[in-house]
This record gives structure tokens, sequence and C-alpha cells, in this order.
């Protein structure tokens, strides 16, 4: 398994001043920079769209990686490309095409993935492994920052075994309730990714490297 990279949600960072919260956490060690896309229909919150990613693009050289917990997706992956993502992340569960979407980010040249709910099962990925670039396991029900981790270590494992058949390099990514102790649970049951946003900007920016090693343990 590759290094664990460390994906600041930039969901629990000041908005006020976004654009410095993101160079902050860069210079801080993270990996990618995590960015939540919320449209408050397939889930209870409603965050940004792709003007404000690519407001920000200017201050990162990190891979951007944006997460669409939207419904309907697809008309919007091209806005997303154009703002600057470098992987592009829609849910299984937000359309009926799930073999569709992968394959429209992937033809816009971007890195494609795929978020699975805490109740949805692994089996929806049998047809897909071929065309991610990533998986996410969502720990916690998405649609707001700081809940409590659902340990669904057993799925992370299951996922692993899954990404390890394919003989390609796929990121598996875990985010939700993410702390130092949920993280070493995580990493061993194959995590390589971790998305945190409130244990990485809690206590605020002097702080953010020692949050972010804390979760590489």
């Amino acid at each position: 398994m590759s290094q664990i990279k460390i994906a600041p949600s930039i969901l629990s960072a000041d908005f006020s001043q976004l654009g410095a919260e993101i160079e902050a956490i860069d210079k801080a060690g993270a990996d990618y920079i995590h960015i939540d896309v919320m449209d408050g229909h397939f889930v209870p919150n409603l965050t940004f769209g792709a003007p404000i990613v690519k407001y920000v693009r200017k201050n990162s050289q990190k891979i951007f990686d944006v997460h669409l917990m939207i419904a309907p997706a697809d008309p919007y992956l091209q806005d997303f490309a154009d703002a600057g993502a470098d992987i592009i992340t829609i849910h299984a569960e937000a359309g009926p095409h799930i073999h569709r979407s992968l394959q429209a980010i992937r033809a816009i040249g971007k890195k494609a993935g795929v978020s699975l709910n805490p109740g949805t099962a692994t089996h929806v990925l049998d047809h897909v492994m071929d065309l991610v670039d990533l998986i996410l396991i969502m720990t916690v029900n998405p649609g707001f920052g700081g809940q409590k981790f659902i340990p669904l270590l057993d799925k992370i494992a299951d996922v692993r075994s899954r990404i390890e058949a394919t003989g390609r390099d796929i990121d598996l990514q875990v985010d939700g309730g993410i702390t130092p102790d949920t993280a070493k649970q995580v990493i061993k049951a194959g995590a390589n990714v971790l998305v945190a946003g409130t244990s990485v900007f809690k206590d605020g920016p002097e702080k953010y490297a020692e949050n972010i090693n804390a979760l590489r343990g």
C-alpha cells in the first residue's frame, strides 16, 4: 500500500479567509485539498460551486480533490474540471448511470472517484473498477462536518481487497469522523487517503502541521 496521504476538508476552514486557509494547510503538509460540494438536495446542506473552486485554485498547487455530493452530477463535471479539479468524485447513489458518469470524468482528462454512503454495499463497484482512480468510503452520513465515526472497517478491508485484485494504483479514501485514533483503525483496514476537517482545522493555523502529522501516525 502506498504512503498515507492527508486530505484536509476545507468544509471546516474559516470561509472568511478561505484562500489563506488553503495556503496554510498546503504549507502544513497536506497532500490533497479536499473540497466538499453539497447541493441541499442529495445531502442536507449547501456549500459552494465551481466558481469558488476556480477562485482558490491559485492558492495551492496541491491536488484538488473535489467530492461532489450533488445529484445529478453529470451536468456539472465540465464546470469543476475547468475550475481546476484534479480528482472528481461522484456518489454511486447520485444517479442511475455510474459507469457513464465515470467515463465522462475520464473523458475530460480528470481522475475519477466514486463514493459510497455508509449504507451502500460494495458490490456496486463490481463493474467499474477499471474506471476509478479513487474509492471514497463515507464513515458518516454525508452533509455535515464534526460527526461521529461509523466503524465500517470490514467495508474498508473489502474495498482494499478489490483494489489489490485489480493490480491498479487506486486510492482508498475514508471520510468521516477521522481523528488520530480512528485514523489508525482505517489505515490498518486498508485506507491510504484520510479526509479530515475538524481534526485538522481545530486550534488554528499554527497547529495545522501538528494535526496533520498526528493523523499520519
